[in-house]
């Protein structure tokens, strides 16, 4: 009997007030890690109408000009109006860092974790990039939209935007597409039907292939009509608060730690980018059609705690040989992870947007022989 089932993704835009601040805290990160890649950073931010917050925890040699790192990022995102969104130039920014706590320094010092949690990663078959087919079309869909903007093909668009993809499965594998929803920020005074034509011709018909929309498939673009003000004068934005985007919209399980603003000694994010390079090389290496990883650690241990693998019946292999493959070719202490990914380079910023996951450029994404 064929199994029929729908499953939605949302992506955002790299104006969306959320990124925005996860955009701020990676920028800051990164800074640090150029100055110094021993830096311990923990870095949160806050928007919210004309004014940013900024605050954490950092241990550094390096010396950054925050504010300037905040200003600069809010330009690099193509902001610029404070009666519609942010004004890069004139919004207050408040800065309030600390240094990490010397408790936990002990444990990462010597190795450690920096703290107890859990991390899951996630690959499937279904795309080229062994990422669920939902969320790959969204974060294309958002990443298209800020392309039009930026260059001007559609130049009344502004920052802020959402995505969202339904996909109709039959037996587990994506067949068509049900439903594609898009939100984007405009100019004002711009015809509804113009912006609706406009983003279905140049941004939905260019991203999703042809042969998963039939007559059935809904979009709806800007469904209320008017999108005019939008980043943290519509809503307050927080460093953090997308990390279902971050990861595998929905379709796999999240160990709840977000990555932005966060040094690799924490392994909620390096821990997080190992379990995807893992369970991306299991599926490539066909030991499994889809692999999902647990890890767990706790504070100042090395070793992790347990290791947890589900490949939903499609191992062609047992799985206790899998995790057998996995221990014998992976390190997990945190250390070793780092030094296994190289994840003391100021590389964050470029994962912050459409997905720290499927980029073929990062190296939690390189595929190899195990």
């Amino acid at each position: 009997m064929q199994k029929i089932y729908y499953f939605t993704s949302e992506s955002v835009t790299e104006g969306h007030p959320d990124k925005l601040c996860d955009y701020i805290s990676d920028s800051i990160l990164d800074e640090y890690l150029k100055q110094d890649s021993s830096s311990r950073v923990a870095v949160e931010t806050f928007a919210t109408k004309n004014k940013i917050v900024v605050s954490g925890e950092v241990t550094s040699k390096a010396e950054v000009n925050i504010e300037l790192i905040v200003r600069n990022a809010i330009k690099e995102i193509g902001y610029g109006k404070e009666q519609f969104d942010i004004n890069p130039d004139t919004c207050k920014v408040d800065v309030e860092i600390a240094r990490q706590s010397p408790d936990i320094a002990l444990g990462v010092n010597e190795g450690g974790a920096g703290d107890q949690g859990i991390m899951f990663g996630y690959a499937t078959n279904e795309t080229d990039n062994y990422m669920p087919f939902a969320i790959n079309m969204a974060h294309k869909l958002s990443r298209k939209l800020s392309e039009v903007r930026r260059t001007k093909e559609l130049e009344y668009l502004r920052p802020d935007g959402k995505t969202q993809v339904t996909v109709e499965y039959q037996n587990d594998v994506p067949k068509r597409i049900e439903t594609v929803l898009i939100s984007n920020q405009h100019e004002k005074d711009i015809d509804i039907k113009k912006i609706r034509n406009d983003i279905i011709e140049k941004v939905v018909k260019k991203v999703i292939p042809q042969e998963y929309i039939d007559r059935d498939t809904k979009i709806y673009v800007n469904p209320t009509g008017r999108f005019v003000i939008g980043g943290p004068l519509g809503d307050t934005g927080l460093t953090g608060r997308k990390i279902i985007v971050d990861t595998y919209g929905g379709y796999a399980r999240h160990g709840g730690g977000a990555f932005s603003g966060k040094d690799a000694s924490k392994v909620d994010r390096s821990a997080t980018y190992m379990m995807r390079h893992i369970a991306k090389n299991v599926v490539a290496n066909k030991y499994a059609d889809k692999c999902e990883l647990q890890v767990s650690y706790a504070i100042g241990m090395k070793e992790p705690m347990s290791i947890y693998i589900n490949t939903f019946g499609t191992n062609k292999i047992p799985d206790k040989e899998i995790i057998n493959i996995i221990k014998k070719n992976f390190d997990l202490t945190p250390m070793s992870i780092i030094k296994y990914l190289d994840l003391q380079k100021p590389i964050y910023k470029k994962t912050t947007n459409y997905g720290h996951f499927g980029k073929e450029d990062l190296n939690w994404e390189k595929i190899i022989e195990i």
